[in-house]
């Protein structure tokens, strides 16, 4: 059985029971609706071919499309034409995000457009507000356990407080991201309820079973995403009488996506985010999105399939809005998720590179920068059109994902060298002397595997150096966290600060003591904002100022620079120091040589590192120290201080 071809009646009947003005005001929609119609066909056809109503479910899905289309206000619409006649709009080196909690950053919605010029005095202009939909108190997940995806948690504030709020981001230049939860919902959802109640339809929404027989087959090849706090991959359910998969914790039900319903009520609720006004719609957890007995069920061919699927979907509806999987995969995986085939770039637009993320911590603690290299084969290859979110660290564990062979290749063994940081972040064992104060989170004593917690500040040392009044320990730490900063915010992508870094915020261990906190402490990394503190970044002296000037300064540079904007262009210089990593930006005939000292000690980079670049300059421009270099003979050197760096350009 095949999915039917949508015939042109078909098509044209959907238009006319919608009003549509084909020759008029909705034609850029229905050529963009004809365009993609038979990517749309093929890639339901996929899935869903053999699905006894696949040829109904079609027609809804795209009944659903011009629902979403109609539904956009005149407003958001003219921003998609802007948006479109710029190109790849998301692309541009003046976007600068960060990522925050509405609560523990302003209180509620209805106060954060008070707290936006601090904001915009830092640089930023494109807001991640994590988590707003409804989601149960202490069964939240920090808010991936939504019960609800139109009403926002009463908590945050409102809807109209959300749509408000995005009005004044857009009219003063921002740019507004949130997030969807493609993989499950709560237990306490609308769906989930019915399901528990009985209803067969809904329990088809998800993965339920009587007994242990599939669920066991599935468990023979699933690993455990929390086995600390979250063990085994299904749990039972005494209202439904049935098993139920919760791959991330028993509260969470996963979606059967198998379902073609499935799909189309979360394509509405993401077209409906669309319409509130999101330019950048972050989906979580999508490589888990399909599941199938036998695999590991992430980054299984058919979640590909999904996403291209989707993307078509909003491309059609909402096409100024860009998607972001939060893919948290190994480095050959991850480049997947931007498209591979018929569809490169045509799956997600942007990815976390949470592999160089994970490798500028790795650096920091070794002060060498060999393993990080040997990643960037895999890292370089993203396709033009696509973009990175770049960051030090955001609202979740820092995981030590990348492979074992690029640590290999450099001559250590992989399981003492994550062993080493390992301790050396969580202040344990033998690198009890390590300035950094983490903690391990999700560690596994089965496997050896475990993240790291901590606040950027806490890990680079400036917990420990305060807490000891250790004044050049401070000093340091400052020019680590600087350091940290300057190399995601200019390695090429969309920068992502994460809330209370730009103040130098340490850990929050407050957590402990909240029952429904206690049992995760990646909340010691996602501080409550003291206000009376953010405000000593105004008092000259003070680390607050420090590093919010210092932070300022480094977007400025980003920002007034066009080889700055993510083309692709990032190159990596020949490494002559291992303690030096050393990056190129290039458009055209201008180019800007990043220099970063990973050592506690001075490091010096051969002046033939940049004649071996084909550089014809005789003197640099550091767009930090402001401070002119002559290039010099091969046998000299430019001398980076401990933990510095340097932004290059040729005069």
């Amino acid at each position: 059985m095949t999915v039917e071809t949508t015939s042109a009646e078909k098509i044209n009947q959907l238009f006319k029971a919608h009003s549509l003005d084909v020759q008029g005001v909705d034609q850029e929609f229905v050529t963009r609706f004809h365009t993609s119609l038979p990517k749309i066909q093929g890639l339901f056809q996929e899935l869903y071919g053999v699905h006894e109503e696949a040829d109904f479910q079609l027609l809804e899905l795209l009944k659903c499309l011009i629902q979403g289309y109609q539904a956009r206000e005149e407003q958001l619409r003219e921003r998609d034409r802007n948006k479109a006649a710029e190109g790849y709009w998301f692309l541009s080196q003046h976007l600068a995000g960060m990522s925050l909690y509405v609560d523990r950053f302003a209180g509620n919605l209805e106060t954060m457009p008070s707290k936006l010029s601090h904001l915009q005095d830092l640089g930023v202009n494109f807001l991640h507000l994590m988590p707003l939909f409804e989601s149960p108190q202490g069964e939240s997940d920090g808010g991936y356990a939504v019960s609800n995806f139109r009403k926002v948690d009463p908590r945050f504030g409102s809807l109209e407080d959300l749509i408000a709020l995005r009005k004044t981001m857009h009219d003063q230049g921002m740019y507004l991201m949130l997030d969807i939860v493609l993989n499950h919902t709560s237990h306490q959802h609308d769906w989930a309820l019915k399901a528990k109640a009985g209803e067969q339809e809904y329990q088809n929404y998800y993965y339920t079973y009587e007994n242990r027989w599939i669920p066991n087959e599935f468990e023979q090849a699933m690993p455990e995403i929390f086995p600390e706090s979250a063990p085994g991959n299904f749990t039972w359910n005494e209202e439904m009488k049935r098993w139920v998969m919760t791959v991330f914790h028993n509260y969470q039900w996963d979606l059967n996506f198998s379902n073609p319903k499935v799909l189309q009520a979360m394509v509405e609720n993401m077209l409906f985010y669309a319409n509130l006004g999101v330019d950048l719609l972050r989906i979580d957890a999508p490589a888990f999105i399909w599941k199938q007995t036998g695999t590991s069920c992430q980054n299984l061919p058919q979640a590909h399939t999904l996403l291209r699927l989707i993307k078509q979907c909003v491309q059609v509806a909402t096409p100024g809005m860009a998607l972001l999987g939060e893919a948290i995969v190994a480095p050959k995986d991850i480049l997947n998720y931007f498209g591979t085939g018929d569809f490169i770039a045509q799956e997600c637009d942007f990815a976390y590179n949470a592999t160089q993320m994970a490798l500028q911590w790795d650096m920091l603690a070794s002060a060498d920068t060999r393993v990080m290299l040997q990643a960037q084969a895999d890292i370089l290859r993203k396709p033009y059109g696509t973009s990175w979110i770049t960051y030090t660290r955001c609202h979740d564990d820092i995981g030590l994902g990348y492979e074992d062979a690029s640590i290999a290749l450099t001559g250590k063994d992989p399981y003492l060298h994550r062993k080493f940081l390992k301790e050396y972040y969580s202040y344990s064992g033998d690198q009890w002397m390590s300035p950094a104060r983490g903690a391990l989170f999700s560690s596994n004593p089965k496997t050896g595997d475990a993240r790291i917690s901590g606040t950027l500040a806490s890990l680079c040392g400036l917990e420990k150096a305060l807490f000891e009044g250790n004044e050049p320990a401070i000093e340091q730490s400052i020019q680590k966290i600087l350091l940290m900063q300057a190399y995601s915010i200019l390695l090429g992508g969309l920068p992502m600060l994460f809330y209370g870094d730009e103040v130098g915020y340490t850990n929050d261990y407050s957590f402990q003591q909240d029952p429904s906190k206690s049992y995760d402490n990646r909340w010691m990394h996602r501080p409550q904002v003291d206000w009376n503190k953010v405000n000593r970044r105004k008092v000259e002296g003070t680390l607050e100022f420090q590093l919010f000037e210092g932070t300022k300064k480094l977007l400025a540079i980003r920002k007034a620079q066009d080889l700055f904007a993510d083309l692709s262009n990032v190159s990596w210089m020949t490494p002559h120091n291992q303690h030096i990593a050393g990056l190129i930006r290039r458009k055209e005939e201008d180019r800007c040589y990043c220099l970063f000292n990973f050592s506690d000690q001075p490091a010096g980079l051969t002046w033939y590192a940049f004649r071996e670049q084909g550089e014809p300059s005789t003197q640099l421009f550091d767009s930090w120290s402001e401070m002119s270099y002559a290039i010099g003979p091969d046998y000299e050197h430019l001398v980076i201080e401990p933990y510095g760096f340097r932004i290059l350009t040729p005069r």
